[in-house]
């Protein structure tokens, strides 16, 4: 059963283009992983600071080989420290 990833990120105060470049160095790596279908990276045009990043996966086991693949554990390393809240990231199922 197909998985949908959400994440939130609202950056610290000045930190909103690394936090863009986090996203934006983290997408081809994962659109070429075998079982993501969808990874795209977004930011608010009412919040510069606020961003998500939206992904679909062939199932969650698919999403868990992601989530210990070397380019997103450096991107979780990378990105906490330049937003100003805990990890944001949600595993959904369509309704």
């Amino acid at each position: 059963m197909e998985l949908f990833i959400f994440g939130r990120f609202h950056a610290r105060e000045g930190c909103e283009e690394e936090v863009a470049a986090a996203i934006r160095d983290v997408i081809g790596p994962t659109r070429a992983e075998a079982g993501c279908l969808e990874h795209n990276g977004y930011r608010s045009t009412r919040d510069p600071r606020l961003f998500f990043i939206h992904s679909k996966w062939v199932d969650e086991p698919a999403f868990n080989v992601h989530a210990e693949l070397p380019h997103t554990v450096r991107f979780i390393e990378r990105v906490q420290p330049l937003i100003d809240h805990e990890l944001d990231v949600n595993r959904t199922r369509s309704l």
